[in-house]
């Protein structure tokens, strides 16, 4: 199977990929602030060229389990997406995805100014393995 993972933000959109095992970095989409529509348009042409059989999308709760704004978001985006797209989206939580990203770069001596290139698709990584890691076939 090939896999998507996507971080959602309100002015990128991180993307990885995997084939099932490890999840990599593809890039990151950037867009102007909340502009979900134009982030769609260019997200559908990259998953015409990728044809994943699934997208795993960062689901953002607060850090007691609800769903706040940005995950209501997220879930509408998703439910466009799987319906645009015609690809199953299922959500996965991302709660310290991106904090755990920063210090991983941080400990790999990362500059500043690259580290703010890449941590979206970082988080992406780790959006995307934390749901091969909880799926794996036994």
């Amino acid at each position: 199977m090939k896999y998507i993972g996507l971080d959602l933000g309100s002015v990128t959109c991180g993307i990885a990929r995997s084939s099932g095992h490890l999840a990599q970095a593809v890039e990151t989409m950037r867009f102007k602030p909340d502009d979900y529509d134009s982030c769609l348009d260019r997200l559908l042409i990259f998953l015409e060229k990728e044809k994943p059989d699934l997208i795993v999308l960062g689901y953002p709760l607060l850090e007691n389990g609800d769903a706040g704004e940005r995950a209501q978001l997220c879930e509408e985006f998703g439910r466009v997406l799987e319906m645009e797209s015609g690809i199953k989206v299922v959500l996965q939580d991302e709660r310290r995805t991106t904090r755990d990203s920063l210090d991983f770069l941080i400990a790999m001596d990362v500059s500043r100014k690259k580290r703010k290139k890449i941590i979206d698709q970082q988080a992406a990584i780790r959006i995307l393995q934390y749901y091969l890691d909880a799926h794996k076939e036994k």
